[in-house]
């Protein structure tokens, strides 16, 4: 039992929720930087001009994609320009990959791998299994008992095999708290047994759950903070290890103040976290304007939150049908409101910054996490020398040395 006195609840107004975000981003997306500019004999250059320009965000934001890039190079250059992680949509599930027992087909996603992995652009894998029994193949709905797991070990092992090490995550069987297809087929560890057959063959990859209404709604007793953590205690006793959070973020109308005691209580078991498909239900709101600003909220809350590792917006784009619920750009790549607003916040997310070296040659700055180019100026220099750097995670400050 627990017993409260004399409890006192205030409100926040919203500039000081915004300060909260702003020193979270502060405190957890920065890092103290000492630059150190030198000449060719190691002396210390007092005075020159110092100007650092990110040129790519080191924490990982990015959005779903379909097989629709491929062919489409104003979608590609409009993705490449903002994002630097991505989901494939559709096209990595089972039902995309066999759709006929026994005919399988990687071609589409080894095209959209090889369309990352030459920009640069981290990818999860999602997914291996689907516990939403109409989301498998029909042909794998129909197998009996020993049927359904000597196709389902062929499908891990296939899948893993292939793609080990390729993706930053794996999610092993996707919305496990809402559905139990291949539990009430193969029993009530048959989860475990993929999440562990996965390790065993993509040791070094991270094994995530992924479901939704777990920061989007209080109203959905199967995903509450506690479910979820009760199912990663399951794993965990079951001898699974090197497990990551997946919350979808599939919102109508946000509640950031209860996205944000979910995300504190799931902080506490020091697993990463990341928001895996987040989008704004326009198909109810059917106003842009307002699914933006309600956009901006989960975006802000989810960036700055200590608890986040990276976000996925679930927007890719079919030119002829749309997105799945939220589209950022129309059919001709020209930003809708939704788009126009992560633009603003991925402006805003960016650090340029200046000064000059002291006279000890050092100039001190807090940046953001990413890659940066250096340009020093001099007064003794007759052109601008210009270097590039990459700001990492941790802690402590981060010393650089720039030679001209």
């Amino acid at each position: 039992e627990i017993w409260l006195d004399s409890v006192s609840v205030q409100p926040f107004t919203n500039e000081e929720w915004r300060l909260q975000q702003n020193n979270w981003i502060e405190t957890g997306r920065k890092r103290k930087m000492r630059i150190h500019v030198v000449d060719s004999r190691n002396r210390k250059i007092s005075g020159a001009e110092i100007k650092i320009i990110q040129t790519q965000m080191g924490f990982p934001f990015g959005s779903a994609i379909a097989k629709t890039i491929l062919n489409n190079t104003r979608y590609q250059k409009w993705f490449l320009e903002r994002f630097n992680a991505a989901a494939f949509e559709n096209e990595l599930k089972w039902y995309s990959t066999e759709p006929r027992q026994g005919f399988v087909d990687y071609n589409t996603s080894d095209r959209m791998l090889a369309f990352c992995r030459s920009n640069g652009i981290s990818v999860r894998g999602h997914n291996i299994f689907w516990d939403d029994p109409k989301f498998n193949p029909e042909w794998v709905r129909n197998l009996d008992k020993p049927e359904l797991q000597k196709a389902s070990r062929l499908r891990l092992n296939s899948v893993v095999r292939k793609y080990a090490g390729d993706f930053i995550q794996w999610d092993v069987v996707n919305e496990m708290l809402h559905f139990s297809f291949f539990e009430d087929r193969l029993g009530a560890n048959a989860s475990a047994i993929f999440f562990h057959s996965t390790a065993q063959l993509d040791p070094q990859t991270p094994l995530y759950m992924n479901d939704y209404n777990t920061i989007e709604s209080c109203n959905d007793p199967l995903s509450t903070a506690d479910s979820y953590i009760q199912k990663l205690e399951e794993l965990k006793s079951a001898g699974v290890s090197k497990l990551g959070i997946g919350l979808e973020g599939h919102f109508t109308k946000p509640n950031v103040a209860y996205m944000r005691a979910v995300l504190d209580k799931l902080r506490t078991l020091d697993l990463p976290l990341w928001l895996t498909e987040l989008d704004i239900n326009n198909n109810v709101i059917n106003n842009l304007t307002q699914s933006a600003a309600y956009l901006e909220e989960v975006l802000r809350e989810g960036y700055s939150h200590p608890a986040v590792s990276g976000i996925i917006l679930w927007t890719a784009l079919h030119p002829d049908s749309g997105c799945y619920r939220m589209c950022l750009t129309d059919r001709n790549m020209k930003n809708l409101a939704t788009g126009e607003r992560v633009d603003a916040l991925l402006q805003e997310w960016k650090s340029e910054i200046g000064g000059r070296t002291n006279e000890d040659g050092n100039i001190e700055m807090r940046a953001l996490i990413g890659t940066y180019e250096v340009s020093v100026h001099h007064k003794e220099m007759k052109d601008n020398i210009t270097h590039h750097i990459r700001v990492v995670d941790g802690k402590g400050t981060q010393n650089v040395i720039v030679y001209i």
